[in-house]
């Protein structure tokens, strides 16, 4: 039997691979030269943790940031935190440090990096064939090699591009509705956190008042004037009372934490909140889907189901491969060409194209499902105002006053000793109740007026869309 194999420093090895070694060798060099290394970025908690405790709402990038929203559309109070953080203000620095909306924008980094490299042709594949004839022959080598290279005359590669546009336009308008979002989530708690401020400060007055009506009806009871029963039932009121300040107070402190974590400062960050039960009335614009960033975004989404149906029905058609051909067999050179084209009748990509039809009205019905429950939500919002702004009217203008009357009456007839103690601690708990309820009605109202606003939308968004 012979041996096949001959020594690496033969002639014809030799001769071969000057021959046709140079094809793979110049692709490999071309291909690493373009290729990216990797580094590695591990985490670091420590230093990411420093800087966050670093982070103030008086920060240049906070500062930076409010200078070129008030060129765009000048505030009425130009953003000063030093002298104390109001809600306005405090949007600016949610938009600057939110931790959710940092990852929004991070996502929407990667469909930009993807929409760049996007419909880019598949590289080139180069092929190399080595065989030996085993039979005796002056030169047994068989080699051949190819270079092949895919022509998208489909043009889906086109439909890709475009689509991974839409997309990246789509997770923009999710980073635009996060922010709407968060700036809503933030005027709903900065409303709650004022209204339990009140809520503190309102129980804190009564339990100042219920001071002095402790001691007189004390001294009356000593004096004989006074049943202890009803002199009790004061002291009874007073501790009451004393117990809801330290819960109000702990829920004022989770509030303030609360808003805090919302702006993405930490809990020591020197910030001093400024509590507010007003709220900003939102713009009604001619449509909805033109303002709602909700709509805009599902109007974006549909649009990427669109390009996504279009492009799996191009992937239907072939694409051609091409490409020259080199092969040396027995000592003789040839150059040709190669090309191959898919058949499509058996596949034809059936269930890509059913998938994204699907999915192409799916996204209809998010649209139009969304758009209805808007609508709904806004005028049911809008009775809830009137509703709310009815009761406070009420409550202000007649409640109030005439409990506040009846503690005056019932604290004279108590001081010249004609009685009324049980109709002044009556009182007292009825006019704490009102404006308990006061506070709670201009809450209502405010935080309605936030949700109608959010369901507008802002109104850099409500431009005309095609």
């Amino acid at each position: 039997m012979k041996n096949s194999s001959i020594p690496i420093t033969s002639p014809t090895i030799i001769r071969l691979i000057h021959r046709w070694a140079f094809l793979p060798v110049a692709a490999s060099v071309v291909a690493l030269t373009s290729c990216q290394i990797y580094q590695a970025s591990p985490l670091d908690p420590s230093a990411h943790a420093e800087g966050w405790l670093g982070r103030s709402p008086a920060d240049e990038l906070v500062k930076d940031f409010a200078r070129r929203i008030e060129t765009s559309a000048p505030r009425s109070v130009p953003f000063n935190p030093g002298d104390g953080l109001s809600l306005a203000e405090g949007e600016v620095v949610a938009l600057v440090y939110n931790p959710d909306l940092r990852v929004a924008r991070m996502k929407a980094g990667v469909a930009k990096a993807t929409a760049e490299f996007a419909g880019r042709w598949d590289d080139p594949e180069l092929s190399f064939d080595v065989l030996k004839i085993t039979e005796g022959v002056p030169n047994p080598w068989v080699l051949s090699s190819a270079l092949s290279l895919t022509i998208p005359v489909s043009g889906r590669l086109q439909v890709e591009k475009s689509r991974a546009k839409a997309d990246m336009h789509s997770q923009l308008a999710r980073v635009a509705e996060e922010e709407w979002k968060t700036l809503a989530d933030l005027r709903k708690t900065w409303l709650e956190w004022s209204a339990n401020r009140l809520r503190l400060e309102e129980a804190e007055r009564i339990v100042g008042s219920l001071d002095s009506v402790v001691e007189t009806t004390g001294k009356l009871a000593e004096e004989g004037e006074l049943p202890r029963t009803e002199s009790a039932l004061f002291k009874i009121e007073q501790e009451s009372r004393k117990a809801d300040v330290a819960r109000l107070r702990s829920r004022v402190n989770e509030g303030e934490q609360e808003i805090r974590s919302l702006l993405g400062i930490s809990p020591s960050a020197p910030a001093r909140l400024i509590p507010t039960l007003a709220a900003a009335s939102g713009k009604d614009h001619a449509k909805l889907e033109e303002s709602n960033p909700t709509l805009i975004r599902l109007q974006s989404e549909y649009e990427v189901a669109e390009l996504t149906l279009l492009r799996e029905i191009r992937k239907q058609y072939p694409d051609l491969t091409l490409g020259p051909q080199f092969e040396d067999d027995e000592g003789q050179s040839r150059v040709g060409m190669i090309g191959a084209i898919p058949i499509p009748i058996l596949n034809s990509n059936k269930g890509g194209i059913a998938t994204a039809r699907a999915e192409r009205e799916v996204s209809r019905a998010a649209f139009e499902t969304e758009l209805e429950k808007t609508k709904g939500r806004l005028a049911a919002m809008r009775a809830r105002l009137d509703g709310a702004r009815s009761r406070r009217l009420s409550i202000d203008k007649n409640i109030v006053p005439l409990v506040d009357q009846q503690i005056e009456d019932a604290r004279s007839l108590l001081e010249i000793g004609e009685g009324g103690s049980l109709v002044l601690l009556e009182s007292l708990a009825r006019a704490h109740e009102a404006k308990l309820d006061l506070i709670e009605v201009r809450l209502e109202e405010s935080t309605t007026q936030t949700e109608i606003r959010h369901l507008l939308g802002p109104d850099r968004l409500a431009v005309k869309t095609k």
